[in-house]
């Protein structure tokens, strides 16, 4: 008997959970490997509006690479979906469900506050236009807990404005303080918590100016204490120059006093 081809595209699953304003997201085996399929609702399939939407989401996040970014594999038809984002297999929770669930921890905290941050950093360098950062849109892998940000972005543009840049640092700080809220009294000590509530602050002026402040604060360290340790740094090394140079003044004149009798005789 002849050997009957296998379907390219099998086990596929809808994941309500996952969906977003304008997608369904759906997992499946494509020849066997488990991928994540993201494709318009079905009332919107046949709008070119949306469909040039999703075409160039499609355009924007191509070429991104980063390893705490859902990153796109291809775009394709798939029977009874029509044309989908194909990405790499994210299976596992949303920050927001950990939260909820009471299973967040130090290591978790520790993601946010590193992986998150390059992450966001690795976005704005891009100028990529994306939606509200929210826990709903980060993901911890099962197992490794890896952390992956998901529904990274639309658009692409030559700049970020300084709106865009300072929402993302202000979302960045409701996401942590809402994990901290969530841990233990004192886990990640309390300059975490002050660098959340700066991030919030009511006044755009008043928070972090860069992803570059934000994770020198993380770091419980600050702009102020480096120009401090430069200054003390370039001080020491005038006073260094300067005892050199007035130690060799005395040989300087020695030798012009030797060359001058030389000079008389």
């Amino acid at each position: 008997m002849p050997h009957k081809e296998q379907p390219k595209w099998t086990e596929i699953e809808h994941l309500p959970e996952w969906d977003e304003e304008f997608y369904e997201v759906y997992t499946a085996r494509k020849h066997g490997k488990w991928l994540m399929l993201k494709t318009l609702r079905p009332e919107l399939r046949d709008n070119e509006e949306y469909v040039a939407m999703i075409e160039k989401e499609f355009d924007v996040r191509y070429n991104l690479a980063h390893p705490n970014i859902v990153m796109i594999n291809d775009f394709e038809e798939v029977p009874g979906l029509g044309m989908c984002i194909i990405t790499d297999d994210v299976y596992g929770d949303s920050l927001r469900k950990i939260i909820n669930d009471g299973k967040a921890d130090e290591d978790i905290l520790k993601k946010v506050t590193t992986q998150l941050v390059e992450a966001m950093e690795y976005i704005q360098t891009n100028h990529i236009v994306h939606h509200t950062m929210t826990a709903d849109r980060i993901i911890f892998t099962d197992k490794i807990h890896n952390l992956k940000v998901i529904d990274v972005g639309f658009d692409q543009h030559n700049h970020l404005t300084d709106t865009s840049t300072s929402e993302d640092i202000y979302n960045f700080g409701v996401i942590l303080s809402d994990l901290l809220d969530h841990l233990p009294e004192g886990t990640g000590g309390s300059h975490l918590r002050k660098v959340a509530q700066r991030c919030m602050d009511p006044d755009p002026k008043r928070r972090y100016r860069d992803i570059q402040d934000l994770k020198m604060a993380i770091s419980n360290r600050s702009n102020n204490r480096l120009y401090i340790i430069i200054i003390v740094f370039l001080s020491l090394m005038i006073i260094i120059l300067a005892w050199l140079n007035s130690s060799k003044a005395p040989e300087s004149e020695t030798e012009k006093i030797v060359e001058a009798k030389e000079l008389i005789k």
